[in-house]
């Protein structure tokens, strides 16, 4: 099969999610194409700019799918809705590849515009919402923190070592709150419950922030 940046792309994604940003390089992301590294290298120059294509292509999804996620919304809706429509297509574009909330995570710092564009949308939306301009970038990255790291706690490993009872009545004893509210989030809502009132609950404190017509 012809090589191509887009089978690049796919098995650097794969590399990705097996190994982490140390151990993604172009000589594994070559044995996975079963073919020499020096042959990656006319198709995409680095492993940077490896990481570039592969976060602009993961945010460009979520993009699209905030899009259509927007478009189906009644006319006028209310910014938090746009807020949350945003919010759970991004999840759900991430949560497609293993890894993938990794990858976000590090996407703006390889400038990937996908991810720069994802942004700009958000602080669009608080902008109309009237949030003040102080505010505003420091709301977006608490969404967009939310959203990471609910799925980097999602796509976690799972426990490799079994809890005894004594332990787990043990951490009854020491921490009966958090305990407690964690049992009671786990037994009363699902994770995209879960997922959804902690975006509301942010755009709760960003709405205490808007500042009513003719107050300074």
């Amino acid at each position: 099969m012809k090589l191509t940046a887009d089978r690049i792309i796919d098995a650097g994604m794969t590399v990705f999610a097996e190994s982490g940003y140390h151990g993604l390089s172009m000589r594994k992301v070559a044995e996975r194409l079963d073919v020499h590294a020096g042959s990656l290298y006319y198709h995409v120059p680095s492993k940077s700019a490896l990481l570039q294509l592969m976060a602009d292509r993961l945010a460009r999804q979520a993009y699209e799918a905030g899009t259509a996620a927007l478009t189906a919304l009644p006319e006028r809706t209310g910014w938090k809705d746009q807020v949350e429509a945003q919010a759970v297509a991004l999840r759900h574009s991430i949560r497609q590849h293993p890894g993938g909330a990794a990858l976000f995570a590090d996407s703006p710092k390889v400038l990937s515009t996908g991810a720069l564009s994802l942004m700009e949308r958000l602080l669009q939306t608080l902008l109309d919402a009237g949030v003040p301009e102080e505010h505003r970038g420091v709301a977006a990255d608490a969404l967009l923190s939310h959203i990471t790291g609910f799925v980097l706690q999602e796509q976690g490993d799972p426990l490799a070592v079994p809890v005894t009872p004594g332990a787990v009545a043990a951490l009854h004893e020491r921490f009966p709150m958090t305990v407690a509210a964690a049992s009671a989030s786990a037994s009363a809502h699902g994770l995209d419950e879960k997922f959804v009132r902690g975006v509301r609950l942010l755009c709760d404190g960003i709405e205490a922030q808007i500042r009513p017509p003719g107050r300074p």
